[in-house]
């Protein structure tokens, strides 16, 4: 399962694990106080990152989404597997079962606690506000009609095996029967929103439905817990149920939620400009964070999940212009604390529980019943608002899996001695299939390239703007000083692709995206828009053509050639040069009178051998690079050169003229060393560390030892050095596919 890096990597984790325990082996003083809990904490915290690295990559070898892979490992390093056996100096292992009610520390799920946080704020930021309030009514009922419909049916499944699981029959409003209908409502949004992460399905109409959905059904199963809880101690204490103290719990937690995400969207842009007076990217990143932690608990303390206080958060600052800085700063966080959420989830999983017969025939029909519940029940409402079979099917499987919620609810019947630790098996086996199904069913539903609606939204008119230059160097040029002049004017600019070139200009309600086509630059933005484009393109350009005027004054390019050449004590290795030489491309005696005929010449030799595949493009390249300044130093030397894409890597070819030709030479001497070096323009390659290092090599004695050359062999031992002989000799190398001689490496 593992390739040879794999392999490496885990023998030196187990490795660095050994060492540990050895260090370890002397005994735990201090076990039970605070530096040793912290110890334990740091550890735990090291082994979970790398099981989750591990397991992430593992699954997504054959396919699979790696939250799964991190569910796996946080299973099988956890408490009630490998964590808990004894290992040298840590007698109870190094996750030891911290109690029968909750398995981890309280210190590791704290930091558990701070990854869902990060992962609902970052979700709710990366959420489509438009398309969050146009299917808002929908997504309301997709989130009701999946807690109602498992509710009454978890409830009557337990009904039905009460006599087999509690030895007696029990009522629809008993708590058992209350509680295992409770557990199956609630949806764990975080894997969701991580599976339409990675599918980059997160603003599409289905997976803005799903969060809508998902949050809803939190918010529900959390009141639908105050309704339990209040329904069994009023039961308990008098044996009628209060409906007027239960109903007004419930108001009170919708009025909240409903009161909170509509004050955040109206006040979104003066948080915006709070979080901007902080300055600098970092600190309004690291500020919006502490705003999301601060709504969280006050969700919380109001009798809220957490989870919803930072999912509305960041909902909030959706649509500022901040959004895309504060998500290209927490994106380490995020990568760094997610997955030990996922981790630590799958710790919580006691396989043990599920050997029993009647643990696992009732479980496995109730996870049945609640799963098929929640696929029905979410997608028939999305079915009769414009989603297509397929798209119901997707918003069902979004709706599936449970996880945080539903252990903190299942922990609160356990604690409460409504549930047995077998129906605590059961909820888990619950976790657990959901988690283990979802992923994949959910990513093959996905996947498949149709539309989930009915009939398609009418996209938002914009436009597009395309600028043409003659080349990709003052493409790239303008780009640059683009991003200089929108983000002068407040706009936050952040770069969506760099591979190729997208970018995005955010400011209060403007969106403009911009890309560097080789020879263009296009813009997509709305026709309101326009005016503002092509006006900062006029003062981008004219501010380019201004800096053009002051480079047309004289500049000492005299100097400039010549510190080239200053000798650098320790600059470079002859070795390192070796590497970038061939024998076939070096010439001890060039034929050509003239600096035209010596370009040529070379660039031949370089054709010759299968190193140039567009020769003229190659030869139009170099002379441009001439015209603007000759590439005849000093001493005797030349490096004529150019960026062309007629190369697919860095090349090199070197001829001797002991006579010497007319160059044009800084020093107004003839050369007689002459490097022609040729570099692809549009691909890595170290191009100017590599003049460089010529640069260096032909000092005083380099220069005279090299015309005394009669052969190629002794050209190359010069500048390779003698320990080098017989690394480059014409020997065909792979690597660069128009080398037929030995390419650079």
């Amino acid at each position: 399962m593992f390739d040879r890096k794999g392999r490496t990597i885990f023998i030196t984790i187990l490795l660095c694990l050994m060492a540990g325990s050895a260090l370890a082996s002397n005994g735990e003083p201090g076990q039970g106080t605070m530096t040793h809990r912290m110890m334990m904490l740091v550890l735990q915290l090291g082994v979970i990152l790398f099981a989750a690295k591990l397991g992430n990559m593992m699954v997504q070898r054959v396919g699979l989404p790696g939250v799964l892979g991190e569910l796996i490992a946080g299973i099988i390093i956890g408490p009630f597997l490998l964590g808990g056996i004894h290992l040298p100096g840590f007698s109870q292992g190094l996750f030891p079962l911290f109690s029968a009610e909750f398995p981890v520390s309280p210190e590791l799920y704290g930091i558990c606690t701070v990854a869902s946080i990060v992962l609902l704020f970052m979700v709710g930021l990366e959420t489509d506000i438009r398309l969050f309030v146009q299917y808002s009514v929908a997504g309301g009922l997709v989130g009701v009609g999946g807690v109602a419909l498992s509710f009454v049916l978890g409830d009557l499944t337990a009904v039905a095996f009460s006599r087999m699981l509690f030895g007696k029959t029990l009522g629809f409003l008993s708590p058992p029967s209350l509680f295992l209908g409770i557990i199956s409502t609630a949806t764990s949004v975080g894997i969701s929103a991580r599976i339409l992460t990675e599918q980059r399905k997160l603003d599409s109409p289905e997976g803005v439905i799903v969060l809508a959905g998902a949050v809803i059904d939190d918010v529900l199963g959390i009141i639908l817990l105050a309704v339990g809880l209040g329904i069994i101690s009023a039961s308990g204490a008098s044996g009628a149920i209060d409906w007027v103290h239960i109903g007004t719990i419930a108001a009170k937690a919708v009025g909240i939620w409903l009161a909170a995400t509509a004050i955040g969207l109206a006040a979104s842009h003066r948080i915006s400009v709070l979080l901007k007076w902080f300055g600098k990217r970092s600190a309004i990143a690291v500020m919006a964070f502490g705003f999301a932690l601060i709504m969280a608990g006050l969700f919380e303390q109001a009798g809220l999940a957490m989870i919803i206080g930072a999912y509305v958060m960041g909902l909030s600052l959706s649509k500022t212009d901040v959004n895309h800085v504060v998500l290209e700063k927490l994106n380490s966080v995020y990568a760094l604390l997610v997955p030990v959420f996922f981790t630590v989830m799958g710790m919580l999983v006691n396989v043990r529980l599920l050997f029993s017969g009647e643990v696992l025939i009732f479980g496995l029909l109730y996870t049945v019943v609640a799963d098929l519940a929640k696929i029905v029940g979410c997608g028939s409402p999305a079915f009769l608002f414009g989603f297509n079979l397929r798209g119901a099917l997707r918003i069902g499987l979004g709706m599936l899996p449970r996880g945080e919620v539903t252990l903190i609810i299942a922990g609160v019947g356990l604690a409460a001695g409504v549930l047995t630790p077998e129906i605590f098996g059961v909820v888990i086996l619950m976790v657990l299939i959901t988690a283990l199904i979802t992923p994949p069913s959910l990513v093959a539903v996905l996947r498949n390239p149709g539309s989930g609606l009915r009939k398609e939204p009418v996209a938002k008119k914009e436009t597009q703007l395309t600028f043409d230059f003659p080349s990709g160097e003052i493409t790239d040029l303008l780009v640059r000083k683009l991003v200089v002049a929108f983000e002068s004017e407040g706009f936050f600019v952040h770069s969506l692709n760099r591979t190729d070139k997208i970018y995005q200009a955010r400011k209060d309600g403007i969106v403009i995206g911009f890309q560097n086509r080789r020879k263009e630059i296009v813009f997509d933005c709305a026709e309101r828009d326009v005016p503002l484009i092509n006006t900062a393109m006029c003062e981008v350009y004219a501010g380019f053509e201004q800096a053009l005027e002051e480079l047309r004054k004289p500049v000492d390019g005299t100097t400039l050639g010549r510190r080239i050449q200053e000798p650098v004590p320790g600059a470079f290795e002859k070795a390192s040069l070796g590497n970038y030489l061939h024998r076939n491309l070096l010439v001890p005696r060039l034929k050509s009178t003239t600096k035209d005929a010596v370009i040529d010449e070379l660039l031949e030799i370089l054709n010759q051998h299968g190193c140039i595949k567009n020769l003229e493009d190659a030869r139009q390249a170099v002379l441009a690079r001439e015209a603007s300044m000759s590439t005849g130093i000093q001493f005797g030397i030349a490096i004529p050169h150019g960026r062309t894409d007629g190369v697919d890597c860095l090349v090199c070819a070197i001829g001797l003229k002991p006579g010497g030709i007319d160059f044009e030479a800084i020093d107004k001497q003839p050369s007689t060393i002459f490097v022609m070096v040729l570099s692809p323009r549009s691909a890595t390659a170290p191009h100017m560390q590599f003049m460089s290092m010529v640069s260096q090599a032909l000092n005083e004695e380099g220069r005279k030892a090299l015309l005394r050359c009669k052969t190629r062999d002794e050209m190359f031992g010069v500048l390779a050095g003698a320990d080098c002989h017989g690394r480059g000799g014409g020997v065909p190398r792979k690597g660069c596919p128009a080398h037929k001689s030995r390419s650079v490496p």
